[in-house]
């Protein structure tokens, strides 16, 4: 007979050229028992502010997606990705309430884990980095500014194709990030779930004293909160734990 009980089951759009999330999720999560993570993809390949861009986040595909999570029967549903952050948290708030919708799961997407995680913490004033190019960090900067979150200073490393992101080194990320915290924002921002910024925001917490929001352990901190599952482990950011 199947067992009456299971863990925690975290469904998870991903992507298509994400390399990150799934093992960087899996690897916050270390050797956990209570919950499990289950992933589908949608394709998306570059980012910019352009009509072929935008189209990728298309919420009709978003929702057949979800529905392929729904079949696992899973607790919650999150759009792992940051695309909200430049198309406007209007354009995910819609996306989350359609998904919930159609399955009847809470649903959540990186961009509202960051509202919330901002809420949660008090956060008014964030140190942007992203891999994207200038126009994308202003956009967001300005859809950020409408939320009531101020950005202090910002990086940007110029990058467009999705893929390469995850090929970011920890070396290339430390000396804008340290840049960053100088300016005394209340956190920093690793904006991009293909950005493997968890691996130093312990570092950086350590060495700046400024708290990390990265974006994998952000939309997994979220994703935890809604499915009711115990949160992440400090060296994962220490305002997720």
């Amino acid at each position: 007979m199947p067992a009456t009980t299971r863990p925690h089951r975290i469904g998870m759009i991903v992507p298509s050229s994400n390399t990150c999330l799934e093992p960087q999720t899996y690897r916050i999560l270390g050797g956990r028992t209570d919950v499990t993570v289950h992933f589908t993809r949608i394709p998306v390949t570059r980012i910019a502010l352009d009509d072929s861009s935008d189209r990728q986040f298309d919420p009709a595909v978003m929702q057949e997606s979800a529905g392929l999570l729904a079949t696992a029967d899973v607790d919650v549903i999150a759009w792992n990705g940051t695309s909200g952050s430049w198309l406007g948290s209007a354009h995910d708030r819609a996306l989350a309430a359609g998904i919930t919708g159609a399955t009847g799961i809470p649903a959540t997407t990186s961009t509202l884990a960051y509202l919330e995680a901002f809420r949660t913490f008090g956060t008014e004033r964030i140190g942007l980095f992203t891999p994207y190019t200038e126009d994308v960090n202003h956009r967001v900067i300005a859809s950020y500014e409408r939320e009531g979150i101020k950005t202090v200073d910002h990086r940007a490393l110029g990058l467009s194709d999705n893929e390469s992101f995850a090929r970011v080194t920890d070396d290339e990320m430390r000396p804008g990030s340290r840049e960053l915290a100088a300016a005394a924002p209340d956190a920093l921002v690793y904006l991009c779930t293909n950005l493997y910024g968890a691996n130093i925001s312990a570092e950086i917490e350590d060495a700046t004293g400024v708290p990390v929001l990265d974006s994998v352990a952000v939309t997994l901190w979220h994703a935890l909160k809604l499915a009711g599952a115990p949160l992440l482990e400090p060296r994962w950011g220490r305002l997720l734990a």
